[in-house]
């Protein structure tokens, strides 16, 4: 037995190295996985396992066609079965974007390929939830395949979104117009053809181990695609602007996704072909604009990050300038540093815009976690003017921004519905604002529907895991319907927290 004085200097230590680091072996709870020791549980500030299962579980509520036997959110019901049948096309399935019946193809796409991402680079921590994940990636590529099925053309959208909006309806019931728009040759849509290819070259990575045919197919129809959308060059927002606009313009251009599109296809086929284009075209592309906001309109940020494990992990001395892209990037988000352009609410919050500011939280967060594997696996920093920005520096703001959305913020409020003792009850979303099938079987008609969405009430069906848009500038939630831009949830805000909430809870020992 230790004597007196030893043992008192032995919990002074342990006191104090608590004290310190707010738990004891802080280094060792963001250590990457690839041949490190499994970290030891510690106390988390949140069940980052939980939070994952039902991030992925919000993908079930915005589900569109025959939904599986296996369906988890079971007040939601088989819907648009007859899509695309107006062009004798076969269109039935993929995701309705946010809280009303579309589906739009441009920010369905960038939601595979972040869904897709997340796996790729965190799929082997998720364990239990990596098949649930998966089937999230293959419920919107099977429909992205359908909607590339003809050479040359692409099915963007399905419905009139100005009619949509005009009805408060659940998606079993809608009878607004299931109308069909494209993009081809002679009417080009470049960045939703590249992004689309993005998306079904990621996914190729997803399912290259567990399901080689649907692998193969995704990465020669991405080839394909991406062929079309580099050779016929041109907005969809001026081809569609009447019904893109101002729903899912891209304000952007589509260079941003053309660099996307090749750093997928090159991370997918190891083809030198897209080396080269990279290569010859990322200037002209916008490869060094100083650009700091990634989301499903611009890419540039998510292709310099992805391009930067090239150069940082495999050594190609060729995108050595795309290490430096992300690094400006990195530092851009760093208070005091030199070119530090971020905004943060007073609760720290990193702040872009009013309108559904939560997509650039996880899709920041995201970027930040995987860029520190990048760092780590190179076992290099970022250099901020004179400040040094380590793997574990990035790591710690992508946690803060994690924990602000999970309930760590001044209103205690947990932004991901369903998780915690408080979140928001009244979601911007039709079908979790009026009655089920199952309670309600008769049909509500269009306008019938406004009075649930004026409703002071809760929403009937919790939609478990959804994000919604956030708080204001100020940290202030109002928690109202109406407010679209606060209360709307969307599956490109979930996507990128796919990957963060795995890594978080691995580090954390709860995976």
């Amino acid at each position: 037995m230790a004597s007196p004085p030893l043992l008192l200097l032995l919990l002074l230590l342990v006191f104090s190295f608590t004290a310190c680091n707010g738990f004891p072996f802080h280094h060792q709870i963001y250590n990457h996985h690839g041949g490190h020791p499994r970290p030891r549980p510690r106390p988390a500030p949140h069940s980052y396992r939980e939070a994952l299962t039902k991030c992925i579980l919000f993908f079930e509520g915005q589900r569109s066609g025959k939904l599986p036997s296996s369906q988890r959110m079971t007040w939601r019901r088989d819907s648009g079965l007859s899509d695309g049948a107006d062009a004798h096309v076969d269109l039935v399935g993929g995701y309705y974007d946010a809280g009303d019946n579309v589906k739009f193809g441009f920010p369905m796409a960038f939601t595979a390929t972040m869904l897709s991402w997340s796996v790729i680079e965190f799929g082997g921590l998720m364990k239990g939830e990596l098949e649930n994940a998966r089937e999230a990636v293959r419920w919107a590529t099977d429909y992205l395949l359908k909607a590339t099925a003809h050479p040359d053309t692409i099915y963007v959208q399905v419905g009139d979104a100005n009619r949509d909006h005009s009805c408060w309806e659940r998606p079993e019931d809608m009878d607004t117009p299931r109308s069909i728009f494209k993009v081809d040759k002679n009417d080009p849509g470049t960045e939703v053809a590249a992004e689309t290819a993005a998306a079904l070259a990621a996914a190729s990575l997803v399912f290259r181990r567990i399901d080689r045919s649907y692998s193969k197919l995704l990465v020669n129809r991405a080839i394909r695609v991406f062929e079309f959308a580099d050779k016929y060059r041109g907005s969809y927002s001026d081809v569609l602007k009447s019904v893109v606009c101002p729903f899912y313009c891209s304000y952007s251009g589509y260079q941003d996704e053309l660099l996307w599109g090749a750093a997928w296809l090159h991370r997918a086929t190891r083809n030198p072909m897209y080396l080269s284009y990279i290569e010859r075209n990322g200037q002209i592309l916008g490869a060094d604009e100083a650009d700091y906001t990634f989301g499903w309109d611009n890419k540039h940020v998510g292709a310099r990050i992805l391009l930067s494990k090239a150069f940082l992990v495999q050594r190609m001395q060729g995108l050595h300038d795309y290490k430096n892209h992300a690094d400006n990037f990195i530092c851009s988000l760093i208070p005091g540093a030199p070119y530090s352009q971020a905004k943060y609410t007073p609760g720290g919050l990193l702040f872009k815009m009013s309108d559904s500011n939560m997509q650039y939280v996880t899709s920041t967060s995201f970027l930040l976690l995987t860029y520190a594997k990048y760092l780590k696996s190179a076992n290099t920093v970022v250099n901020c003017g004179d400040i040094p920005v380590t793997a574990l520096k990035l790591r710690t703001i992508a946690k803060k921004q994690v924990d602000y959305i999970l309930g760590s913020n001044p209103l205690r409020m947990s932004y991901m519905v369903g998780y915690g003792p408080k979140y928001p009850e009244k979601i911007h979303h039709r079908g979790s604002s009026l009655p089920s099938m199952s309670t309600h079987p008769d049909k509500i008609q269009c306008s019938t529907g406004f009075s649930f969405m004026n409703s002071q009430s809760p929403n009937p069906n919790v939609l478990v895991g959804a994000i919604v848009g956030g708080p204001d500038e100020n940290d202030r939630f109002l928690d109202q319907r109406s407010d679209y831009e606060q209360s709307e949830p969307a599956t490109y805000i979930n996507a990128p927290l796919v990957g963060a909430l795995a890594y978080l809870a691995h580090s954390f020992g709860q995976l």
